[in-house]
């Protein structure tokens, strides 16, 4: 076990080495790699910021529930309690129908007409903000109330909503086909640079084969490298999304100082920044794996 772990240690140390051998090539693959992610991640973390954005500025959704005139005082503080403790609620307000005429006398100025009326016809109603912002999950809440007593009528103002998740949704899909394409183009560069070495190194492969090694051990320092020059890209990658996200907020200061309003762009959580490693160096290994299977049975002792 311990002499696994320190054939292991050694490759690594080896394929480092590699790297620093030639650091021209491998500074030039890196940033390739980096500029080729940062598209799709950048794309991402814009995405969603705007989303965060667009969703301050659409304000919170509002669920308007209207009572039937005959619920009572006793039904109102039970529906009071009863929304309060809901699990999808964050808040409510309740709007008391002689309030709501007072507001219709002084916003449409027929006062005289409405203190004609013999009887308020307006209903007393919930105004419900709810803890998501989902469009679907709004809309269970509302299928959800629709089936309470006494909840005339329940409307969900939900038309900025559709239209913020199908752009979102459009946005999304065009990240997601970027990404995929220069996924590609990652593993083929990996392909290429370890086809190369593999092509170099073919005498000493010819002879490590005649001593006995096994195409798994020779096989392993090409995937370390591999792995090693995709997780380096990956990590250039979240260095120029950095750069780049400080670049603009600098610029975004000056913008919204003079809106009078203020907000910046953030940058990759730990998770994700996680994940982009992770997804990099596994494109870095995959590629390396492809090439070495692809090439390596080819080469046999003369």
């Amino acid at each position: 076990m311990k002499s696994a772990i320190l054939q292991h240690l050694r490759v690594i140390r080896f394929t480092f080495q590699r790297l620093l051998h030639t650091p021209g090539a491998s500074l030039l693959n890196l940033i390739v790699i980096g500029i080729a992610l940062s598209l799709p991640v950048g794309g991402y973390v814009m995405l969603k910021n705007i989303q965060g954005i667009s969703e301050q500025m659409a304000g919170t959704p509002q669920i308007s529930v209207f009572l039937a005139l005959d619920t009572s005082q006793d039904e109102i503080s039970r529906f009071r309690k009863q929304l309060k403790e809901h699990a999808a609620i964050d808040h409510i307000e309740f709007a008391p129908r002689d309030l709501a005429l007072k507001q219709l006398q002084l916003s449409t100025g027929l006062a005289d007409v409405i203190g004609g009326l013999t009887q308020n016809p307006l209903p007393d109603a919930f105004i419900i903000y709810p803890v998501a912002m989902d469009v679907q999950k709004l809309e269970l809440l509302r299928d959800d109330l629709k089936s309470w007593p006494k909840f005339e009528h329940v409307q969900l103002d939900s038309s900025w909503a559709y239209k913020l998740e199908a752009l979102l949704k459009f946005a999304r899909l065009a990240v997601l086909i970027l990404a995929a394409m220069l996924s590609f183009a990652l593993i083929a560069i990996t392909f290429n640079t370890i086809r190369l070495q593999i092509l170099t190194q073919r005498e000493e492969i010819e002879v490590s084969k005649l001593i006995g090694a096994t195409n798994g051990f020779i096989r392993r320092p090409f995937l370390y490298f591999g792995l090693a020059q995709g997780l380096l890209g990956g990590a250039a990658a979240w260095l120029i999304i950095a750069i780049s996200l400080q670049l603009l907020n600098y610029s975004l200061a000056n913008l919204t100082h003079l809106y009078a309003t203020s907000f910046t762009l953030s940058h990759l959580s730990l998770s994700d920044s996680i994940s982009l490693l992770g997804f990099s160096a596994y494109l870095g290994w995959l590629g390396a794996w492809l090439s070495v299977s692809q090439h390596l049975w080819q080469i046999e002792p003369r």
